[in-house]
């Protein structure tokens, strides 16, 4: 019951710091509109790479453009979707250095939704427009035999995927409160992991491939599953059910995340700033 009201307080601080942020960005809406295509944009730059190397070859690992482009829309939508919610954690370590991050702390409201809606940010919005586009591209071309399971199994991915990257996002912040300045090694497992999985496993080393699936399980965002919806087989030997534990894994590491963050908190110590 506690935890239950914990979790409560904590989505209701969240909302609040977040809708203090979205009124603050919708002031200038044309502004915001321009801000938010720019960032459309940017995003997009990733699979004309991907466009760019197809012109050239007809498969990137055995995989077929339509294949690639599922895995693509898969990685960026889960990752659009955490990195709206709590893309402001990797700048935990600088708000620990000018010491602001001790003003948190004696607020009435859990640290982690605050540090989670600072600077909440709608402009992210285009980075998921743009990866639900290319996977509505990739489920309408891909060369699929669709069932029921394999329908349910397309949002189960899009929400376990941004479940896991959004653990990652608060494992991340729990290190740099040890580690102080680590911003970039977050960002190397957050936006580096988007950007691996947008690529088909079997264009990796089987030692990469193995570190993703059992040591930081970024690969049942989409590796693993898809290989499910698209009749391949996975590079690395798995059980037959992995293909559906993705929420599982969800849960799993949020709660490694959790246990993380509450140790970091714990351990603390104000910079005396």
């Amino acid at each position: 019951m506690a935890e239950r009201g914990a979790l409560a307080e904590g989505l209701r601080a969240y909302r609040l710091i977040a809708g203090m942020w979205i009124r603050s960005s919708m002031t200038y809406r044309t502004s915001f509109v321009v801000t938010v295509l720019g960032n459309l944009t940017v995003t997009g730059l990733d699979f004309v790479g991907i466009l760019l190397m197809f012109s050239q070859v007809d498969s990137l690992g055995g995989w077929s453009l339509p294949e690639v482009a599922f895995l693509y829309g898969l990685s960026v939508t889960s990752f659009g979707i955490a990195d709206l919610a709590l893309g402001s954690m990797d700048v935990l370590g600088a708000r620990m250095r000018d010491g602001s991050f001790d003003t948190l702390l004696v607020r009435p409201a859990p640290v982690l939704a605050q540090v989670g809606a600072d600077r909440f940010a709608l402009r992210r919005l285009g980075r998921i427009t743009q990866g639900a586009v290319v996977l509505g591209w990739a489920l309408a071309s891909v060369d699929v035999e669709w069932s029921a399971s394999k329908v349910l199994l397309v949002p189960v991915m899009v929400v376990s995927g941004a479940a896991i990257f959004s653990a990652v996002f608060v494992a991340g912040a729990a290190f740099q409160i040890y580690a102080q300045d680590a911003a970039e090694v977050q960002n190397a497992f957050t936006y580096g992991g988007t950007t691996l999985l947008q690529y088909p496993p079997t264009v990796f080393g089987k030692d990469l491939v193995r570190g993703v699936t059992f040591m930081l399980p970024l690969a049942f965002v989409n590796w693993v599953p898809a290989t499910y919806v698209l009749g391949r087989p996975y590079p690395v030997g798995l059980p037959g059910w992995a293909v559906f534990a993705s929420p599982l894994v969800a849960v799993a590491c949020c709660a490694l995340a959790g246990l993380a963050w509450r140790t970091g908190l714990r351990s603390y110590r104000s910079t005396g700033s």
